[in-house]
């Protein structure tokens, strides 16, 4: 069984979005695999996702209303295959975690699965209006397609 985690700062915007995009297109093609999300700014642990992304989801047909913010723990390397992070700052937060290369290998940016090198990031739309939930919908939207085309191909794995 595929494990996904999905990361951001606070784990009320990005990260919860794009763990319920993923959990409806796992669904959707019924793959059996397993998707959480965390983040790592203690202020938000418990807190549900931020209603700007609840209501983007919403509108999407995707229910995260229920989702609870959590922190990223060292023992998510080893019940993860794969931890996807949305910017270069989280990046650099589970990286400092990591134990090992193994564990380094399997971070990555979310975006880079549409283009391994670009680099890209997902912005933060917390202190932005409600335009940049759409913005980060509509690219969480495009890299879990691909995430799924390469899981239905039996190319996903710990990079």
């Amino acid at each position: 069984m595929v494990r996904i985690l999905m990361v951001c700062l606070g784990n009320i915007c990005r990260s919860p979005l794009a763990e319920g995009i993923m959990r409806k297109k796992l669904s959707e093609n019924h793959i059996e695999a397993e998707v959480d999300s965390c983040g790592f700014e203690s202020f938000h642990t418990g807190d549900p996702p931020d209603p700007r992304s609840v209501e983007i989801a919403a509108e999407f047909g995707i229910d995260i209303s229920m989702l609870k913010s959590r922190l990223f723990k060292t023992k998510d390397f080893d019940e993860f295959d794969r931890i996807f992070v949305m910017d270069n700052n989280n990046y650099a937060l589970v990286a400092s975690r990591a134990r090992n290369k193994e564990d380094l290998s399997k971070v990555d940016l979310i975006m880079n699965v549409l283009n391994p090198v670009s680099g890209a990031q997902v912005p933060d739309p917390y202190y932005g209006g409600d335009s940049g939930f759409l913005k980060v919908y509509k690219m969480l939207d495009q890299a879990t397609d691909r995430i799924i085309e390469q899981i239905k191909s039996n190319n996903f794995k710990a990079l």
